[in-house]
């Protein structure tokens, strides 16, 4: 049983002390099975986890009891992952809490002691005062422990935190410190820490860890050092004064750690030795970074660089004698740290917990040097103010990056972060990581309460939320603070993970506590916050949260515990009887400061005042200003959104928005520009004040509301129905809100803003727009109005819009005023004196014909004179030529001044008559306003662009453009108001269209229909030409109209025959719209044409001719087709592939990629085949009128026809069709993947791709489909050399006998279906398909997949049914079978052994049934061959399942295995379909096998008589009457024998009646159904089943499970399996459900589902061999070797150490069987050398062996096995195998050998009997 222990361990073993053993190295994986000697195995119990390095230096002497220790290599300070539980060391108090004391441990480490590891009396006194319930006597830490008080204390754990970092638990029980002291080995003027354990009268029991040994203090020796009496537990150091009784008793007095110098005489070694001992030690060797020393006579310690004296680090040479303090002792390593440090190993001196220089840590400190690099350790850094701090080597790089210390220390200053004080070795730890320095909040201290700060969900409580700020900064959002409300479900809101924002409540940086809130109010508050009482002063209004609520009111927090009270009078304005019916803890609300007294920290507050409006205190207006009063204001100071202004007289304060100085928007701006600071500014208002603000407007149309008193004063002023006038205040997607002069808001919902339909709210008003509203709705309760604007409810006032164009035209020639009047502004002086229709002398300076001109002016200097290309038309202008022109528009802050030279706008002004209508243009637009020209009359005057305020332009069409027509009115013929300009009042005239440039010119109404025109070639593109007409205008020549249709040559461009600047004469045939370009339709001769469309054609020009206008659809319907046209390349559309062409100004047809291109090539880049412009010649493919569409083709042909070749593109690919191919006319067809080549490929479809293009020739069509080849020999007829597998066009060209290749179509019961071509398929039975015995077809369906390419021979053809039958056997074909030979399957009988095996079975089929005549059906249909046959592929019904079940039974006889076993393993997995499917007949067709069979038995008759005339013979007729009798016999002995299976849902029923608990009866009745596809009836029998089968009957229960899981595996989705499975783990034993799903899964080569269940059984299942062994099955059949051996590894760690050898031994069986026989072999020879005498092991690997190995090694095993000691039956058993086995594969000479070894075994066994 020991080396089972060894090397199967039963859990973990308990740690023994471990410097008294010795470490044995652990063993390689590879060893696992290796047997051990016994001696060995005990000590490896105990051995620690040291790896084999450490072992070096433990070289013990024990003969003295001195243990010596080598010296390091190399001086380092200790790491974190160096240390390891036993470590003894020196530790220095750092904080005391309630629970735990933080302890500094040397180089800078930290640890934790819990109050559990202080020692057992403590732990003993706190368990009792707990279950007592008396608190008052407790001793807490805080009694025991202060800062920097010094201790000896062990690692008695290292943790690891959840961050991955180590923990260090501590303890300074005496049993631990003083663990390797024994009572033998104390002598007096040793010093040993230990704890008090009782308190004496006179004076106290020490516990020191040694059981035997009492320890005393006597309380005079206590009284100097500790005036204090010591309480039970307190760790103290004492000396040993005396020992008595060898050691049983000792008295002591008390020490501190590092006061007495300990002696060698006191027979310290290096297992007892203690930290804190001082002891005189010289100097071995002084190395860079540390120094080692000799100690104690012989020991060896090591002094790092941290734990020199700095003043005295030239003082140390070899030799020196100083006196050292020990400060840790790692006992498994014999590695002793000590310190040379003053303030440990002076007697007396304290340890100082803080630094000099007061608490640095968090601070960043840059300009550091750095003085010297250990690079085992650190880096030393010296600080500005010449402190020293050190970097650890972890610190000096990111913890990323590759460490490149030289680069680090090559830099002259560095930034550093000081991350802790440590008090152990005095000196501050800092770090040089970039990630650190930058890092926001380093500790508690960095973070202020109200802060806003962004951090990560850590993990949800139930009393709130931890959230990580940054690496050590976690707070808390306290469960009533995760949201505004309370949150019922906070995990739906909150993810771990999540990043979210949050501010700080309140920060204990002390007792690292932050609490934070998620309240979004809070977070997002603007309101000042409350951070101390101070901050509270009366008057101020902030946010607060509710903590609670009594009768007498609410008590609110702010941050930092600040509270207040808020009284019930103060809660409401209406009376409020039980606050906790309106209010909850938790809410944030407004509060206002009434008082407050710091110095007591008491307030009240109001929530009623804060409500009420009297926000935050601020500076009261002084001054009274009534909103409407009308002010006069100075400009203090410009910002981006207004003016900041200065009421006069008294200076007081105000705000002016930019959107305020005007009604018109684009005047705003201009405004702003022009005023400065110090500016006066008149007729001003107040519209609005709060105690901060007050807000002033200059809005003319908002000043009228005021004076007229158009305007509320309050809400309750608003009515509905009143009309106000307000201003944009902003813009939502839902409507605007309507700001109106005292600070009253309203919405404008989307729905009433406009009578226009608007998507989009923005596109309507501008901020700060003024408008007219009208109020719809009031909602008292909430004081909020709804309004709309929209121009069919709102009224203008009359006159509104004259005086909001005075005004506007006002407010810029003001604007032209004050830029003049600034210094420097010459420019500006000379722009403002211009003036609308003021002519201008003017040179040009430059002219085009695209952008217009530009002119310059000796008056105007510095300005830019520009005028559009409307404005020049029709002068001829060149640099320098001198012009007339007139002003249209001035923008004086760009300095342009836009003009026309039209001669209309530069003639003789004519006088204006008062009331006269005009029909004006519009010339100009700027923004607000318009320029417009009065007919002819050469006078211009300015409108606006819109006639009401709430007027709004959606699109383009709508606003005013430069050459619009209106009707005008003229009111005033020269106004003041507008410089002397005429008034006019306009509206939109009622031909809304674009006038054209000849229209400006001449006042001639266009170009008719007919008109021949003459004019000059401007431009010359693919697809037109633009002529310049004699009158100015541009006409348009589409290339269809540039020469004679006969003339034009296919190929030839037209246009490229007109030069650029001919004269031409051309003929009005059309028009086209300026702004679309769409071809206008033509209709009245009289219509005028906008852009008209030109003819240059000889033939049309003729005047005589007769010359008609043909409307479109007419051209369209005149298109045939078919019919060839002449057309011309117009664009290539990218997106669709398309080829636009045209054939004429107005119709346009369309060619597709399929009917573009020949050639696959040619699809890369289309475009490139034709050229724009180019004339080509198409056919007519498709017409239409209504819609209008042209389809054309270019490739010649316009339909597909059969036994022609077209292009194709592939749309999809499917393996049991082939290609599918889109054609071109919309034609779409199928490429058999018999069709894909002369020669067949294994994977057809392998190299074709969605999309692409493909030469198809087309074989014929069926039901709108084409069917199509591919072949080279199809699509070139001309190649001559033969294909390898030519086409199968019919059953003609086949013959029997005749080797063909052909494709897998699919595999089922009836045999392998093979496809020959298209429409040709043939078919293999199952006995023609393999030479081996095949009991299922899915055997041959797993490894003949569809499109598998197979050689078959043609063993008959059936012409009459069009029937092929095909042989794959080997002998037929040449080839391989197509099973192969791995899966051991038995071979299929034949000749005479298959006739002894059928008369046998016949024999008992006959005694079975009493007369059962099958042996003569048997033989006939033997016989027949024609119609027979077929019905011998239907007899795949009842008997041939039975017949296949026999057969399995007499093979698996053979093997000698139980037939039960097989057959109800085999039910549940799978259900089997008895009947089976004829092979040429579709699913619809699908009968139950029986009535199939007689069907199909009888109607064959039929056939055969209506087939043959004559008469029936008497053979025949007596062969009828045996049939009928033979089907009434058969049928009787169905409804007799009960092992039939039923055929129908009513045999069934009947049975199940019967048995209702036969699981086997219920899932035949599912296959039933599932044979003729009814899944859903299958479904609901399963269902029923499962209610009807009894609970007792568990196996059956799980039967129909496992068929249901098959179901839905097979016919369901993912998910209702999902459910089926769940379901069967609540209603059954769940392994066996598990497992049974994997199995599925498994089968249907589901792996990836496998694998993830069989992950979660051995989680779940972790103590079941069998699932690991199921898990391993499956990984090795996979391939996963390895996988398989990790998982071997895990299930011997899961398992009880019992079954280990087991579950090796099967899992070395699987090996052999699925994985590496090798490696099986392997895994057995090690099993068997451990456990030599498991006789029942070695048989499985004899067997193994046998079957897998070469007989050498086979031999070899047994000669293993005849030398084992064990008992000698078992031997005799080996001795008798071992003949056996040389009888069947041996020679007579190797027979003779194992004879000869037997008697040697049994000679010498009597021997050892006589002796």
């Amino acid at each position: 049983m020991a080396s089972v222990e060894e090397d199967f361990p039963r859990g973990g073993s308990a740690k023994k002390p471990i410097e008294s053993k010795i470490a044995v190295q652990r063993t390689e994986v590879d060893n696992l099975f290796q047997s051990n000697e016994p001696a060995e195995t005990k000590k490896r119990k105990g051995a620690g986890k040291d790896d084999g390095k450490k072992l070096k230096k433990s070289k013990t002497g024990k003969e003295d009891g001195l243990t010596l220790n080598a010296a390091s290599k190399c001086v380092e300070i200790l790491h974190m992952k160096n240390l390891k539980e036993g470590i003894l060391m020196l530790g220095c108090v750092k904080e005391v809490t309630d629970f735990e004391v933080t302890v500094s441990l040397p180089c800078g480490m930290q640890g934790f002691l819990s109050i559990k590891n202080i020692c057992d009396s403590y732990t003993k006194l706190l368990s009792e005062q707990l279950e007592s319930a008396d608190t008052e006597e407790i001793c807490s830490l805080q009694h025991i422990f202060s800062p920097g008080m010094l201790f000896r204390c062990v690692i008695a754990k290292l943790d690891l935190a959840k961050g991955g970092a180590l923990s260090i638990q501590l303890s300074i029980n005496p049993k631990l410190v003083n663990k390797a002291l024994t009572s033998n080995s104390l002598k007096a003027g040793m010093v040993l820490s230990g704890c008090v354990d009782s308190v004496e009268d006179h004076g106290y029991i020490v516990d020191i860890g040694l059981s035997g040994t009492k320890a005393f203090l006597p309380r005079e020796a206590v009284k100097d050092k500790h005036p204090e009496e010591l309480k039970v537990g307190q760790n103290v150091t004492c000396g040993v004064d005396e020992v008595k009784n060898d050691g049983r008793m000792i008295r002591l007095s008390l020490s501190t750690p590092t006061q007495a110098c300990a002696e060698s005489e006191q027979g310290w070694n290096l297992t007892n030795l203690l930290p804190g001992l001082l002891v005189k030690a010289t100097i071995k060797k002084v190395t860079k970074h540390g120094l080692l020393l000799d100690f104690l006579s012989s020991f060896t310690g090591q002094v790092d660089f941290l734990h020199m004296e700095p003043e005295q680090t030239d003082s140390y040479t070899e030799g020196a004698q100083v006196r050292a303090c020990v400060l840790y002792v790692d006992p498994s390593t014999r590695l002793v740290g000590l310190s040379l440090r003053t303030f440990l190993t002076q007697p007396g001196s304290s340890i100082d917990v803080s630094p000099a220089g007061g608490d640095r840590i968090g601070e960043v400190v840059k300009d550091c040097k750095m003085i010297a690099m250990h690079h085992m350790s650190g880096a030393l850094l010296e600080l500005p103010d010449n402190t020293m701090a050190f970097v650890h080597r972890n610190h000096v790089k990111e913890s990323s990056e590759p460490s490149n210390e030289n680069r680090v220390l090559a830099r002259t200053e560095h930034i550093c972060r000081i991350m802790d004080f440590s008090p152990m070795d005095q000196i501050h730890f800092a770090s040089l990581r970039k990630s650190v320095i930058s890092r926001r909040f380093f500790r508690y201290h960095d973070l202020q309460a109200g802060q806003v700060v962004e951090g990560t969900v850590s993990v949800l409580l139930p009393h709130g939320m931890m959230v990580k700020v940054s690496d050590h900064i976690k707070g808390l959002v306290p469960r009533t603070h995760l949201s505004d409300i309370l949150l019922k479900n906070p995990e739906k809101k909150y993810i771990e993970g999540m990043k979210i924002k949050c501010r700080v409540l309140s920060v204990d940086a002390e007792n690292k506590k932050l609490y934070l809130t998620r309240k979004k109010a809070l977070v997002e508050s603007p309101l000042p916050l409350f951070l101390s009482f101070s901050d509270a002063r009366p008057g101020r209004v902030s946010h607060g949260y509710i903590v609670c609520i009594k009768d007498f009111g609410c008590i609110v927090r702010f941050y930092n515990n600040v509270k207040g009270l808020v009284p019930t009078s103060e809660l409401s304005s209406e009376p409020i009887v039980s606050p906790q019916e309106v209010f909850y803890v938790g809410q944030v609300l407004k509060v206002k400061v009434l008082n407050c007294d710091p110095a007591k920290e008491k307030m009240a507050m109001s929530f009623k005042a804060a409500v009420e409006g009297d926000t935050e205190e601020a500076p009261q207006p002084q001054f009274d200003c009534e909103v409407g009063t009308k002010l006069e204001a100075k400009v203090l100071k410009k910002s981006v959104n207004g003016l900041e202004v200065a009421i006069l007289p008294d200076e007081n304060r105000a705000m002016l928005p930019t959107m305020h100085l005007s009604d018109h928007m684009s005047n705003c701006p201009l405004l702003w520009e022009s005023l400065q600071e110090g500016d006066h500014i008149s007729n001003i208002v107040c519209s609005s004040k709060t105690k901060q603000h007050v807000i002033v407007t200059k809005k003319p149309t908002v000043l009228w509301s005021l004076e007229e008193g158009v305007v509320a004063k309050d809400f309750s002023e608003i009515t509905v129905g009143m009309q106000l006038v307000g201003w944009i205040k902003n813009i939502m997607s839902y409507g605007v809100f309507v700001e109106f002069p005292y600070g009253l808001v309203g919405l404008a919902p989307k729905s009433a803003m406009t009578n226009k339909f608007l998507s989009d709210t923005a596109s309507a008003f501008q901020p700060g727009q003024t408008v007219l509203a009208k109020v719809t709705n009031l909602d008292e309760e909430k004081r909020r109005f709804l309004v709309t604007l929209k121009m069919s409810e709102v009224i203008s006032p009359d006159g509104n819009a004259q005086t909001r164009l005075f005004n506007g035209v006002q407010e810029r020639k003001a604007v032209s005023e004050m830029l003049a009047s600034r210094e420097n502004s010459e420019l500006h002086q000379q722009l403002s004196a211009l003036a609308v229709g003021e002519k201008l002398k003017l040179t040009v300076d430059t002219s085009s014909k695209d952008s217009g001109a530009t002119f310059k002016s000796d008056d105007l200097t510095r300005a830019t004179i520009l005028a559009t290309k409307h404005h020049v038309m029709g002068a001829n202008l060149s640099p320098g030529q001198k012009a007339t022109a007139v002003v249209l528009h001035v923008d004086i802050l760009s300095g342009q001044v836009h003009v026309s030279l039209l001669p209309k706008l530069v003639a003789k002004k004519k006088s204006l008559t008062e009331g006269t209508k005009y029909t004006v243009m519009v010339q100009h637009v700027d923004k607000d306003f318009a320029v417009i020209s009065l007919e002819d009359t050469a006078q211009l005057t300015v409108i606006q662009t819109s006639s009401q305020l709430n007027e709004i332009f959606l699109t383009d069409s709508e606003r005013l453009k430069a050459g619009m027509c209106l009707a005008a009115e003229v009111i005033e013929a020269s106004c003041e108001a507008l410089q002397g300009l005429p008034l006019v009042s306009w509206a939109r005239s009622a031909p809304n269209r674009q006038r054209t440039v000849s229209e400006n010119l001449t006042s001639t109404k266009g170009h008719c229909f007919g008109d021949i025109v003459r004019g000059k070639v401007k431009k010359v593109k693919p697809t037109s030409i633009m002529v310049t007409l004699d009158d100015g205008s541009t006409g348009s020549v589409h290339v269809s109209e540039v020469g004679e249709v006969a003339d034009v040559r296919e190929g030839s461009f037209p246009t490229s025959s007109v030069k650029v600047g001919s004269e031409v004469t051309a003929r009005v045939i059309g028009g086209r719209e300026a702004s679309s370009q769409r071809f206008l339709p033509f209709s009245h001769p009289k219509f005028t044409y906008t852009i008209p469309e030109l003819t240059l054609i000889p033939s049309k020009l003729d005047e005589s001719a007769d010359f008609k206008a043909v409307p479109t659809k007419e051209k369209l319907n005149g298109y045939k087709v078919g019919e060839k046209i002449q057309c011309f390349v117009s664009k290539f559309v990218p997106e669709r592939k398309t080829l636009e062409v045209t054939t004429d100004p107005s119709v346009t047809g369309t060619v597709e990629l399929l009917a573009l291109i020949t050639n696959p090539t040619d699809a890369r880049h289309p475009e490139k085949l034709y050229k724009l412009g180019q004339a080509v010649n198409a056919k007519v493919v498709e017409v239409s009128s209504k819609p209008q569409r042209l389809m054309l083709s270019l490739t010649g042909v316009h339909k597909l026809e059969k036994h022609s070749v077209a292009m194709g593109m592939v749309t999809n690919i499917q393996p049991t069709v082939g290609l599918l191919v889109k054609l071109p006319f919309g034609g779409m067809g199928a490429v058999a993947v018999t069709d894909l080549a002369d020669a067949y490929r294994p994977n057809p479809l392998d190299g074709f791709s969605k999309d692409q293009l493909l030469r198809c020739f087309l074989l014929g069509e069926e039901n709108g489909k084409w069917q199509l080849s591919i072949r080279p020999s199809r699509l070139n007829q001309k190649q001559t050399k033969p294909a390898k597998d030519p086409e199968v066009l019919s059953l003609d060209t086949l013959t029997a006998g005749q080797i063909i290749r052909g494709y897998v179509k699919s595999v089922g019961e009836q045999g392998v279906f093979i496809r020959l071509s298209a429409n040709i398929t043939g078919r293999a039975q199952l006995q023609q398909s393999s030479k081996y015995f095949v009991s299922h077809h899915k055997v041959l369906s797993d490894h003949l997949t569809p499109n598998s390419l197979l050689t078959t021979k043609i063993v008959s053809i059936d012409t009459k049914e069009e029937l092929v039958h095909l042989s794959l056997l080997p002998e037929d074909t040449g080839k391989p079978d197509v099973l192969p030979e791995s899966l051991g399957l038995p071979l299929r009988l034949l000749g005479e052994e298959k006739k002894e095996h059928d008369s046998n079975r016949r024999k008992r089929a006959a005694s079975e049934s009493e007369k059962t005549p099958e042996e003569s059906t048997v033989s006939k249909k033997k016989k027949k061959k024609t119609k027979q046959s077929k019905s011998d592929e239907n007899d795949s019904g009842v008997e041939v399942y039975f017949r296949e079940e026999e057969d399995k039974e007499e093979e698996e006889v053979t093997k000698s295995v139980s037939v039960k076993v097989a057959q109800s393993s085999a039910a549940p997995s799978r259900l089997q379909l008895a009947a089976g499917f004829s092979w040429d007949v579709g699913l619809s067709s699908l009968k139950p096998a029986s009535v199939a069979q007689e069907g199909d038995s009888s109607e064959g008759e039929d056939e055969d008589g209506s087939s043959k005339t004559q008469k029936k013979t008497r053979h025949e007729l007596e062969q009828e009457k045996k049939a009928a009798e033979k089907a009434l016999v058969q049928r009787e002995t169905e409804l007799m024998n009960p092992s039939l299976r039923p055929e129908d849902a009513a045999a069934f029923e009947r049975l199940l009646l019967a048995s209702p608990d036969s699981s086997l009866l219920w899932l035949q009745y599912m296959a039933n159904h599932l044979q003729a596809t009814q899944i859903e009836q299958a479904r609901a029998v399963a269902e029923r089943a499962l209610k009807t089968i009894s609970f007792r009957e568990e196996q059956e229960k799980l039967n129909v499970w496992v068929a249901l899981l098959n179901l839905e595996n097979l016919y369901g989705t993912e998910e209702s399996l999902k459910k089926v499975f769940e379901r069967a783990l609540q209603f059954c034993e769940p392994m066996p459900v598990f497992q049974q799903l994997a199995d599925i899964y498994a089968k249907c080569d589901k792996t990836k589902e496998a694998e993830g269940l069989y992950k979660t059984m051995v989680k779940r299942f972790r103590q079941s061999k069998a699932v690991w062994l199921s898990y391993g099955t499956f990984l090795l059949q996979q391939g996963q070797s390895d996988a398989a051996s990790a998982l071997l590894q895990r299930a011997l760690k899961s398992l009880p150490s019992k079954e280990s050898v087991d579950v090796i031994a099967k899992f070395a069986q699987l090996e052999y069987r699925y994985g590496d026989s090798e490696k099986g072999r392997t895994m057995f020879d090690k099993i068997l050398t451990s456990y030599p005498k498991r006789t029942d092991l070695w048989s499985v690997f004899i067997d193994l062996m046998v079957k897998h190995g070469s007989q050498k090694e086979v031999r070899a095993l047994f000669d293993r096995v005849i030398h084992l000691s064990v008992s000698v039956k078992k031997i005799k058993f080996f001795f008798k195998r071992y003949l056996e086995y040389e009888k069947k594969l041996g020679t007579p000479q190797s027979i003779q050998a194992v004879k000869e070894k037997a008697m040697e075994f049994v000679e010498a066994k009597g021997t050892e009997a006589a002796n």
